[in-house]
């Protein structure tokens, strides 16, 4: 028997996540039966999606979601030995220990990871983060030589790779973070010029930064600034909407100025998307993201929580700014 812990969503958010939303239980797993095997959880990842994901994939009661990477303790599965690492789905959810049956629950194993590549980067630059930055950035706005990209929430761990593959396009690259410190951190990454949003006119920065236009805009937050970078926009312009983090703990909708002729007028692409429906080229993306990885054109700030009853305030954290760039929990 193994004692095993996770999150159960005791109440769907209402605003702000609250530790009250959450409850962290122990329960005793049976022993595994032939075709399973036993994971432990080793680094969980947590990431804004999971707040109005888990009101749509969760009821009270259930497991909170997220992935992580996990070792198998115990086996009886010939294609899982002990030892091997895995990726879970995102439903796997905030757990010390699972159980996996024919490998239900995983996405898959990581022996294919070279040693330069740490593991915890398959929930970062070669996981979901980077296909996402793929997908988004490259397939669905498709970025030139001597265009200027727009990426906000440009500190976190999407944003933070967004200007960097920008970079290795070509582009003018321009980012918005939430502090001075995060300002700092753009700038080393080479982004060619970075702002402090709770500090700055948004508008009058894309005029001083952007004199010619913005030709990409990969939007992470929405609301007013989204608004504010589309009277920018060139000609045929093209907008990835990745997320809506300024709206996600809002307990009423959020109403701001309508753009309709701007979209029309400039014929500016705009485009939502997720990154599961890419799930077929998902090797695509890998192959990309761990060859500039390897060539050290690509980094990602590691923030660390330690210890698996600290997922609450990881999860917490990433709303309130208190995260420099992919959030990961040690378990």
């Amino acid at each position: 028997m193994v004692k095993a812990r996770k999150f159960v969503l005791v109440k769907h958010f209402d605003g702000f996540a609250k530790d009250s939303d959450l409850k962290l239980v122990e329960e005793e797993l049976p022993e595994i039966k032939d075709g399973e095997f036993l994971c432990e959880a080793v680094y969980l990842s947590v990431d804004p999606y999971m707040r109005p994901y888990s009101g749509k994939w969760r009821k009270e009661g259930d497991t909170m979601l997220g992935q992580q990477v996990a070792k198998v303790v115990q086996s009886k599965h010939k294609d899982y030995p002990v030892g091997t690492n895995v990726l879970t789905d995102v439903l796997c959810g905030w757990r010390s220990h699972f159980i996996s049956s024919k490998g239900q629950g995983i996405m898959t194993k990581l022996d294919h990871l070279p040693p330069e590549i740490p593991l915890e980067q398959a929930l970062g630059v070669v996981g979901f983060i980077g296909y996402t930055v793929y997908f988004g950035l490259l397939d669905i706005c498709q970025p030139k030589e001597g265009e200027t990209l727009v990426v906000n929430a440009a500190a976190g761990a999407v944003g933070s790779l967004v200007g960097q593959v920008g970079k290795i396009k070509g582009c003018r690259v321009i980012g918005y973070a939430g502090s001075d410190e995060k300002v700092k951190y753009l700038k080393e990454l080479g982004f060619d010029a970075a702002f402090n949003y709770k500090t700055v006119d948004l508008d009058e920065t894309l005029k001083a930064a952007a004199p010619n236009g913005v030709d990409v805009y990969f939007d992470n937050v929405g609301g007013p600034f989204s608004v504010t970078v589309r009277r920018h926009m060139n000609k045929y312009g093209r907008i990835s909407q990745c997320g809506a983090i300024s709206q996600y703990n809002l307990k009423e909708p959020l109403m701001v100025p309508c753009q309709d002729f701007i979209m029309v007028s400039e014929e500016i692409k705009s485009q939502g998307f997720l990154s599961i429906t890419y799930t077929e080229r998902f090797p695509e993306a890998y192959k990309q993201m761990s060859e500039w990885y390897l060539q050290g054109k690509l980094k990602l700030h590691m923030h660390w929580t330690e210890g698996f009853e600290n997922m609450p305030k990881a999860f917490f954290e990433l709303f309130t700014g208190g995260n420099l760039g992919k959030a990961i929990v040690k378990a």
